[in-house]
């Protein structure tokens, strides 16, 4: 079988809507560092919520059969607990296709870049990352709304 985009030529668009969720459990010692911005990298979140961002507007050059679609709206949120940063994601386009892939692919990113702003913390005395773990990436729901045509 042969690998193909899919065809969605007879489709109408439509507004669709995303939200994806994930985390990265951390070392609380680390979790108070990003709290107070005291990370050598910088601030972990703003580069998380703006990793996010990019991730969703690249995602066709990463998943190769996603169509490119024109994003109207991405929206990058955190959550930090004790042990862990919770990133959410919404994505919102009037498209032929939905944006799942955009919403998890933006979380995906974002959990990256807090990775990479707070591995020396992480890291034990081997170089390993022993409880370090990115985990719950999924889509937490998606809609599609067919809006009514404006009368004239």
């Amino acid at each position: 079988m042969s690998i193909r985009q899919a065809d969605i030529s007879g489709k109408s668009p439509a507004r669709r809507v995303a939200w994806a969720v994930g985390r990265i459990k951390l070392r609380p010692e680390t979790i108070n560092r990003i709290r107070q911005s005291s990370t050598e990298k910088g601030d972990a979140l703003q580069l998380a919520r703006v990793g996010g961002v990019i991730g969703a507007k690249q995602t066709p050059v990463l998943l190769p059969l996603c169509h490119p679609l024109k994003l109207e709206h991405v929206e990058v949120s955190e959550t930090v607990g004790e042990d862990f940063v919770e990133i959410a994601v919404k994505v919102v386009a009037h498209e032929k296709t939905g944006v799942e892939m955009e919403a998890l692919t933006a979380v995906a990113a974002a959990l990256l870049n807090v990775w990479d702003v707070v591995k020396q913390y992480e890291k034990d005395a081997e170089g390993q990352y022993p409880t370090t773990e990115i985990y719950g990436v999924r889509v937490v729901s998606k809609v599609k709304s067919v809006e009514a045509p404006s009368t004239p």
